[in-house]
């Protein structure tokens, strides 16, 4: 089913409001086309403390940007943050930063949230969806922190490592979508975006989706 929405969604113009390029590299794995029009929203300016709520209001605002701009076009945006019992854990400021990150994360068992959405101004259909992850990290030393600090690889991550780089090696278990933790949770996108261009009034432009 999925591999038949896939070949279906080359009738459909795409716009992924992310710059993330883990977001794009994932995408483009499956085989997705669409073009990249990253959201101008300044995040900082969302006043969410509450970690669920934060990362939906975040997709929402980038999805709803996009689609003012693109209405004739499917428009996907997402968001994803780190949390540790209610704390948000964002990129690191620098390599000090980086260090403390990883030893709160260090023998713990932490959650990956992202939240995606859907956008089809045209139809006004807009679908918004969470999803968890969660992230067992083995007990980290001195000496493992700062050796994986040496990589570079946590500059620009969300709890300051990348599990589908060097900083699986940090990684004990995990519980839910791996592709969650990269950036985007693929199976739980294609199952709503079938649902969701399911509801859609039919067009020539969707086809027989």
């Amino acid at each position: 089913m999925i591999f038949s929405l896939i070949e279906n969604l080359e009738h459909v113009d795409i716009v992924l409001a992310s710059a993330s390029p883990r977001r794009f590299e994932l995408l483009k794995s499956v085989g997705l086309d669409f073009k990249v029009v990253p959201a101008g929203i300044d995040e900082s300016n969302i006043d969410i403390k509450e970690p669920t709520a934060l990362v939906q209001e975040c997709a929402r605002q980038k999805g709803e940007d996009i689609a003012r701009q693109y209405p004739d076009h499917l428009v996907i945006s997402a968001d994803t943050i780190v949390s540790l019992d209610g704390n948000i854990l964002g990129k690191p400021r620098n390599e000090d930063h980086a260090y403390d990150m990883l030893a709160f994360l260090s023998g713990k068992t932490h959650q990956v949230y992202t939240a995606f959405g859907l956008f089809y101004k045209h139809y006004e259909k807009e679908l918004l969806h969470l999803v968890c992850t969660d992230v067992t990290m083995r007990v980290l030393t001195d000496e493992i922190i700062m050796a994986y600090i040496g990589t570079g690889e946590p500059v620009d991550k969300a709890g300051a490592y990348a599990i589908q780089g060097q900083g699986a090696m940090l990684i004990e278990g995990i519980r839910g979508s791996y592709t969650n933790v990269v950036g985007f949770p693929l199976a739980q996108f294609f199952d709503k975006l079938d649902h969701f261009l399911g509801t859609l009034v039919l067009s020539e432009k969707v086809g027989d989706i």
